[in-house]
């Protein structure tokens, strides 16, 4: 037994690594701390975006209860908001999968200790752990499938990564409570010659072949190729071509006034070309004084209006400023008897498959006099992929919630 010791997991003697001690990993830890705190809010930030407590239609995270305590109205103001925070919160989360990586390489040592339980405090130290571990691939997993290919996991994205994220969150704050004022110990101490001894440190370490500062810095730079590699799909110009490992990276995906990304395209969500022409296609909108309909030639002899907004999705990409021409939603709301006072709204889409096939908008969105129904956009009509024969565009508002091939509005009380 005393011989097979050293080979089993549990012996101190079987991570050799030289590398791995108190001070590579606080060095980690500390840059975990800042950036999961980031990630944390943007992503909280971005179910407010999503109004989750407007209207059930928008809830796709049922059972909140406390949990939404922090929802509030979101603004339209500044109109690239939900572009930043989004993008700042998926760009973030892949920038630091080299570092939660190698984190949790520096402390797996720690998981096949033995005996796992010593103590009540230390079986609760060892669930804690369990649920950060265990939630930080959770949560980065299923981030990066969602940004990646869409939908390869059971369930729906929204609740298992809102629920996730809380669990995770909660773990992840009482282990910086325990280990945060050890790890500022331990970077002041990174002078000294010798390292204070603990279990990360191995008894017997192989020869070194990297330097920790070394590790350090490899690690830095599969962080900086991350963001290098991603960033780039949530800015203008030439850097989106530097968005390689992004779906929705690179060049435009055509050219022309119509040419920029899209999400889904109009054939994948079921849209039937015969229901779109001049002739079939009608705009039911209904409200305090009844229910109109209206032919996009009706709502072209409107007064129309112009607004150059973008387009942000949940998964972190965007596109620059649009030119898009169409009617306000005020405007329509005025049309059913919501002239003073436009209220909530509840959008309809002719799309048969796929989610966000109707939503709701906040008054304060509808009345913004930025927030059309686009029939134009940069100077053409609508492709049948950006929503023809008419789409909904709001400041600051998440790209599903911008409704394309809209059917139906609904102005008033949505609860």
């Amino acid at each position: 037994m005393r011989d097979l010791a050293p080979r089993l997991p549990s012996s101190p003697g079987f991570w050799r690594s030289p590398l791995r001690g108190p001070r590579f990993t606080s060095v980690l830890g500390l840059v975990l701390l800042v950036g999961i705190t980031v990630l944390f809010v943007t992503g909280l930030v971005s179910y407010a975006a999503y109004n989750p407590d407007l209207a059930p239609v928008n809830d796709k995270t049922p059972d909140k209860g406390i949990l939404g305590f922090y929802l509030f109205a979101w603004p339209t103001d500044p109109p690239w908001l939900y572009r930043l925070t989004q993008g700042v919160h998926v760009t973030l989360g892949l920038t630091l999968i080299p570092v939660l990586l190698a984190k949790l390489w520096s402390v797996v040592p720690r998981l096949f200790t033995l005996p796992p339980v010593r103590s009540l405090a230390h079986a609760l130290e060892r669930i804690s752990l369990l649920l950060l571990v265990g939630g930080a691939l959770f949560e980065f997993v299923t981030g990066v499938l969602n940004i990646q290919l869409e939908y390869l996991f059971p369930g729906s994205f929204y609740p298992l990564h809102f629920y996730g994220a809380w669990v995770f969150f909660a773990a992840f704050v009482a282990h910086a409570v325990l280990k945060t004022p050890q790890a500022l110990r331990n970077l002041r101490a990174m002078r000294e010659e010798h390292e204070e001894r603990d279990d990360l440190v191995s008894p017997r370490p192989a020869a070194p072949t990297v330097t920790r500062r070394g590790a350090l810095w490899f690690v830095g730079g599969g962080s900086l190729l991350m963001l290098a590699t991603n960033a780039g799909r949530s800015f203008d110009g030439p850097l989106r071509a530097t968005a390689v490992l992004s779906p929705h990276g690179g060049p435009e995906p055509g050219s022309g006034p119509n040419g920029f990304q899209i999400n889904k395209t109009a054939a994948h969500v079921g849209i039937d070309p015969a229901e779109t022409t001049e002739d079939t296609w009608r705009l039911v909108v209904t409200g305090r004084s009844g229910t109109v309909r209206f032919s996009r030639a009706e709502l072209l002899a409107m007064e129309q209006h112009s607004v150059a907004l973008p387009i942000a999705c949940v998964e972190g990409w965007s596109t620059s400023d649009q030119w898009w021409r169409g009617v306000r939603l005020r405007d329509l709301a005025a049309r059913v008897g919501h002239e003073a006072d436009p209220p909530d709204v509840f959008v309809e889409s002719l799309q048969r498959r796929g989610a966000f096939r109707s939503g709701a908008l906040r008054a304060n969105q509808v009345a913004d006099p930025r927030s059309l129904l686009a029939l134009y956009v940069n100077g053409e009509e609508l492709s049948p992929d950006h929503g023809h024969p008419a789409r909904i565009i709001v400041p600051a508002a998440p790209g599903v919630l911008n409704t394309k091939w809209v059917a139906r509005m609904t102005f008033g009380e949505l609860r």
